[in-house]
């Protein structure tokens, strides 16, 4: 199958093939033909199988045809991603598709006032977090009513971060006569329930059940006491020291300490979480993509939807308590058909979290070190601290974002 096959014009194909894109990934090849009839699409795609092209291609095509000019203050597309990073990327990757439509950018953590004078001739195609696109339309900077292109990436991510009802609220926005791409890796019963509020007679595909990660992945799990933790990532990291490595905390707090102690062992590392401003994430992923850093210790908010090509290692240092969370922590790595490896890190009070994690696998991890008896039980594990009022697994990663 070519991108040719799939219907697309010679212009297109010639782009595509600029931006290194030959041969249409399984994603590419069941979304975009329907998307192209005009079809609302949810899409089912672990990370890294190329979905932002699934949705980028159709709608570029969709708003070329139709040779409009956006009015004042209005977007004719809108994309909405979960993360500043994932929406700057997606810009970058939609922008070497055209070169004849306008595509705008307005996330967080940065000045509201000039995104709204940069919307006040309107776009094309705006890509948004919805925190911030709720922030210009309250302050009257946009409108959405003459919208007809709607898509949501990785939904299930803004689900987690607690954008159920900045999107509900965007749904009622955006006018009804239009089409509407939902995709994501997972399918909680809330990404169901929210489905509803924005398709209408959808085209489901899926290039991998939900919650499957990438076949080149494989998987292990250290059973080690909390304290011993950071002894344990220097030893594996020093084995690898020339490759890309992923590190995931659960904390900001936790993130930064461990950043610094990998910093005094001797790795370059960087770390990136919602303490850190804009400029500063932008300068953390831009050293971690050219190598000058080779070692990234992140929270789960802060490295969603980052796309670096050689991440050949993810670890997660802290299991985290929403289990699907592990599906978009390892598909940071084996992207565009690598290999890669997860390596867990499982602590006396984190033996419940992975058994979720292998329930959403469907399949036990290969323990690599200690064991499960001696990381319950053993003297060196501390018992986990006490707990005040319990918050669900949801509110947990919010707060430690």
């Amino acid at each position: 199958m070519t991108f040719k096959e799939l219907g697309l014009d010679a212009q297109m194909v010639s782009r595509l093939h600029a931006a290194g894109l030959t041969q249409p990934t399984p994603i590419q090849e069941q979304a975009i033909p329907h998307a192209l009839q005009g079809h609302d699409i949810l899409g089912i795609a672990q990370t890294g199988t190329g979905k932002t092209a699934a949705f980028g291609i159709p709608l570029i095509l969709a708003l070329s045809r139709r040779q409009e000019r956006p009015a004042p203050r209005t977007a004719r597309g809108l994309v909405l991603a979960p993360t500043r990073e994932l929406a700057s990327q997606i810009v970058q990757s939609l922008q070497r598709m055209t070169s004849d439509l306008q595509v705008t950018l307005v996330v967080g953590g940065k000045s509201v006032t000039a995104q709204a004078a940069r919307l006040a001739r309107g776009t094309d195609i705006l890509v948004a977090t919805p925190g911030r696109l709720i922030d210009l339309v309250d302050r009257r900077a946009l409108d959405l009513g003459q919208t007809r292109f709607l898509v949501l990436d990785e939904a299930d991510q803004m689900l987690d971060i607690g954008f159920i009802h900045a999107l509900r609220r965007i749904a009622a926005m955006v006018g009804p006569e239009r089409q509407t791409m939902m995709f994501s890796a997972t399918m909680p019963k809330l990404m169901a329930d929210l489905s509803r509020h924005f398709l209408d007679k959808p085209i489901r595909v899926e290039a991998s059940p939900p919650g499957k990660v990438a076949d080149k992945v494989t998987h292990s799990v250290h059973f080690v006491a909390s304290d011993r933790k950071q002894d344990l990532l220097v030893e594996l990291l020093d084995g690898h020291r020339d490759d890309r490595a992923l590190v995931f905390s659960r904390t900001k707090h936790g993130a930064e300490r461990l950043m610094k102690h990998l910093d005094r062992a001797g790795f370059a590392a960087i770390s990136i979480h919602g303490n850190k401003s804009q400029g500063q994430r932008d300068r953390a992923i831009a050293a971690f993509r050219d190598g000058s850093a080779r070692v990234l210790v992140a929270t789960d908010v802060a490295a969603r939807g980052i796309d670096i090509p050689g991440v050949g290692h993810v670890y997660n240092y802290d299991l985290p308590n929403v289990p699907e969370n592990y599906v978009h922590r390892i598909g940071r790595t084996a992207r565009a058909g690598q290999s890669g490896r997860a390596i867990a890190f499982c602590a006396a009070d984190e033996v419940t979290e992975l058994k979720a994690i292998e329930r959403v696998l469907g399949t036990r991890v290969e323990v690599a070190g200690g064991s499960p008896w001696a990381a319950m039980t053993g003297a060196a594990a501390p018992k986990p601290a006490a707990r005040g009022r319990r918050r669900s697994a949801a509110q947990r990663e919010r707060l430690a974002a």
